[in-house]
């Protein structure tokens, strides 16, 4: 039809430290977790390894048998104290725009607690056509091929693996823990070294090779 973008695709996004810079946030959340249960949480450590569920984290600082009940109390606390000093990181609006001006669809996945997830992106006006939780690395994958994701971009190199698992191309963006070497290592197919600013233009590039993404 005329008017109408002649290449459709679906493209994944990780949220922390991809499309959101949550350290602020996540930092005063442990900091209010330390003092509510007075063990000793290094915050500023624990933001420089986001990416893995929390309670891969929660376990670094509490014993096991605590973990499922500190999980939920960090979760419950979150909303009140993490979401509002997130920021988007640069580019993060113009990419979703991006996908959808190649007549695409942006979906996140993320191991993050879901309502969590959508509250932060609400908060910073990011609006993608579907969000999805609780998933990490490899587990990634499973919302990728539900949603026919082509691309997943992400910071991580869990991020790398689910976008591999899944068969979609692996974008990388060294705005988290995992710097470029690490990222191509991990066998990401793409790094973008600007970070998300420079995802508009290597998808007028990918949608040409793959049959004309046509921007509206």
């Amino acid at each position: 039809m005329q008017g109408m973008p002649s290449y459709e695709m679906t493209v994944g996004f990780d949220l922390d430290m991809t499309l959101i810079d949550t350290r602020p946030g996540i930092k005063a959340c442990y900091e209010a977790l330390s003092a509510e249960t007075g063990t000793y949480i290094d915050a500023e450590l624990a933001v420089t390894r986001l990416g893995p569920p929390l309670e891969q984290e929660l376990a670094e600082w509490f014993p096991a048998d605590r973990i499922g009940e500190l999980s939920d109390r960090y979760r419950e606390m979150y909303p009140s104290i993490a979401i509002a000093p997130c920021t988007a990181l640069p580019g993060a609006r113009e990419a979703v725009q991006a996908v959808r001006d190649a007549g695409g669809r942006a979906i996140v996945v993320t191991a993050k607690h879901e309502p969590n997830a959508k509250l932060h992106l609400e908060h910073l006006g990011i609006a993608p056509d579907a969000v999805i939780g609780w998933l990490w690395a490899e587990a990634k994958a499973e919302a990728l091929r539900e949603y026919g994701a082509a691309v997943y971009v992400g910071d991580h190199t869990g991020d790398v693996r689910g976008a591999r698992t899944a068969g979609a191309v692996s974008v990388a963006v060294p705005t988290g823990p995992c710097d470029a070497a690490e990222l191509r290592a991990a066998g990401a197919d793409v790094v973008l070294e600007g970070g998300l600013p420079d995802l508009p233009a290597w998808l007028d590039t990918y949608g040409a090779e793959r049959g004309g993404v046509r921007r509206e």
